[in-house]
Parts: structure tokens; sequence; C-alpha cells
């Protein structure tokens, strides 16, 4: 019977109605921020020098894009770090550097927007992109181990993977680009 003080919950549940939301792996939280990234770079590229496609546009796509994830990491802090602690193979043997990874890479994004000297900003993206890459190709590709990413916060239901190997990818281009420019 529902209660006097049911909500929506108690009223899909009277209905016969499954639990409102998203349930299994999904991949919507990274394809919006990708999405976001790559209007925001048109967009930014678009008014700076009238221009759509760059190797600035990319440049800014790498940057949007890691700064929009920081910020999703950053929301909740601890649970990001439990998450990253089970495949990150740095973040394992030093737990400090969970809870640092989401303000270098907000710094590295935010750097790279701000077109900041390669040598202040590259050797960070460079050394997170790596050793992320290195990390999620052996905990996916080489122990053949199922997990969610952390790459858009703690609580996500991404699946680790090619996703989140692109990612990491992403940020060591970023980093050669820098140097390249």
């Amino acid at each position: 019977m529902m209660s006097v003080l049911g909500g929506y919950d108690d009223l899909r549940d009277y209905f016969g109605k499954d639990k409102a939301g998203q349930t299994g792996t999904t991949y919507t939280p990274v394809i919006t921020i990708f999405s976001v990234a790559a209007l925001l770079s048109l967009a930014f590229q678009y008014v700076v020098s009238g221009d759509f496609i760059s190797v600035r546009t990319l440049m800014l796509f790498i940057a949007f894009s890691m700064t929009l994830l920081a910020v999703q990491k950053l929301k909740d802090l601890y649970s990001f770090t439990n998450s990253f602690i089970t495949y990150d193979l740095l973040a394992m043997k030093w737990l400090r550097y969970g809870y640092i990874y989401p303000f270098i890479e907000a710094y590295a994004g935010i750097g790279m927007i701000a077109q900041l000297p390669a040598l202040a900003v590259a050797p960070f993206s460079l050394f997170i992109g790596t050793v992320g890459a290195i990390s999620v190709f052996k905990a996916v590709y080489i122990d053949k181990r199922e997990l969610k990413c952390a790459c858009v916060g703690g609580n996500s239901n991404v699946p680790l993977g090619f996703v989140s190997l692109s990612e990491n990818l992403f940020m060591i281009a970023g980093a050669l680009i820098m140097w390249l420019m």
C-alpha cells in the first residue's frame, strides 16, 4: 500500500513501473562531454580566427574535454578516487595521486586553452596521459578486467575500455602538439 508521504518512486511502484533512470552501462556522459567540447572548440576557433578546422581546433577539443572531465571528477573527489584506484597503477601505489589527478587534468586543460608555454603544461598532460593509458591498457586488454571508468566521476556506469584509453591518448597527443606548435 502506498504511504501518504509517497513520492514519485512510490507512484511508480504503485503502477508497477520500474525505478526511473538509466540502469546498466552507458556511454551517454562521455558522448555528451565530448560533443560539448567539440562544439566549444569549433565556436571558439571560429570566433578567434574565422576558421572552424585547424590544429588549434584539435588542441581546444582536447583542452575542453580535459577540463570538463576534470569538473566531473571534482564533483565528488572521494568517489572518483575510490573508483580510480581500482585500475590506475600509480593511484594503487600512492593513494594521494587519485586526489591530485583531477586538479592536474584541469590545470593542463586550462593551460592548453590559455596557450601557456609548453614547458609549463605539456609535461603534466603527458605524465597523466601516459600513466592513464598504460593503466587502462593493462586493466582492460591484459588483465581482462571489467571495471567502471572513473573518467566522468566515481559513480558512473561508463565501462572502462576504448573510450578511457582514447581520453588518455588525447592527453598525450595534446602534450606532443604543444611541443610542436
